[in-house]
């Protein structure tokens, strides 16, 4: 069978039925989770202190529920209306817009401390009609400068991609050195067909070149998977305490992010900060 990207358009193949087929998967459920896992292993962001993320085709929220259990608030984009429907239904932490990314992100500068997406930029290689607007290289190149504009300096952006061919790497990875980016390809476990992945580890400011990416991890391909699984259940149960429920968010911090998040976006009336932030009302009866 063909990848999903070479069938029809993103916002038509994921229709209502395939968007909740997809979001039921047990299969797919791990593999989001695995690989949303290891882009933020790559992301290296500073240990112990929420970020805000841009989850670029986050779908219905497989990958920003990992990034809500590691302390961090996300903001997610994606094109189909079906995918973006079912994360409401399971009302994912996040915040949501509509967006094709091959127009460009609507973001204002600097508002995000890193991007992930999982499984996304290949659809990005597909013309969508005949005009020259709509060509890979204009699609990837609004979206790679738009991204770049949107993250705060330094930062990164880790991609995951299914690639069909060397050319179509070198094009992503050229487009996004011209909107500015430094970084380069990581590929996991080279040697096995199945376990084979392919990430865009993207770099802004100070974080130098192509040789500071970090290196691909390597495992023959028959231990590849329970490697995988094991590091998830490892950065799971690293969440979780004795008891066995996860480690709170510290709750003053995730409202102080949160405010952050809406004065860069130019919401109004978000509430100022003060002694009482974050602290829990008493009940009185």
């Amino acid at each position: 069978m063909s990848r999903p990207e070479l069938q029809a358009p993103p916002e038509i193949y994921y229709g209502d039925a395939e968007a909740k087929k997809y979001t039921n998967n047990s299969r797919i459920q791990q593999i989001q989770a695995d690989m949303t896992c290891r882009a933020l292993e790559l992301l290296n962001l500073p240990p112990d202190e929420p970020a805000i993320l841009l989850d670029i085709g986050c779908g219905s929220g497989l990958s920003g529920e990992i990034l809500e259990e590691q302390g961090h608030l996300w903001v997610g984009v994606d094109v189909s209306p079906s995918m973006l429907e079912v994360a409401l239904e399971r009302e994912v932490e996040g915040d949501l817009f509509l967006q094709d990314i091959g127009q460009g992100l609507g973001f204002r500068a600097g508002s995000f401390d890193g991007a992930i997406s999982i499984s996304v930029i290949q659809w990005l290689l597909n013309a969508e009609t005949s005009h020259p607007t709509s060509s890979p290289p204009h699609r990837l190149m609004r979206f790679f400068t738009t991204l770049h504009a949107a993250l705060k300096n330094p930062s990164r952006a880790v991609l995951q991609f299914y690639p069909t061919s060397d050319d179509q790497v070198q094009l992503i990875t050229s487009t996004a050195q011209r909107a500015g980016f430094g970084g380069g390809v990581v590929v996991d476990y080279p040697n096995s067909n199945k376990a084979r992945k392919v990430f865009l580890c993207l770099v802004i400011g100070g974080e130098g070149g192509a040789q500071q990416i970090p290196k691909g991890l390597e495992v023959d391909g028959a231990e590849a998977g329970s490697q995988a699984r094991f590091e998830r259940g490892r950065e799971r149960q690293h969440k979780r305490d004795k008891s066995g429920k996860r480690k709170s968010i510290k709750i003053k911090e995730w409202i102080l992010k949160k405010k952050e998040l809406y004065r860069r976006r130019g919401k109004e009336g978000v509430p100022e900060d003060s002694k009482y932030t974050g602290r829990k009302r008493k009940a009185f009866f």
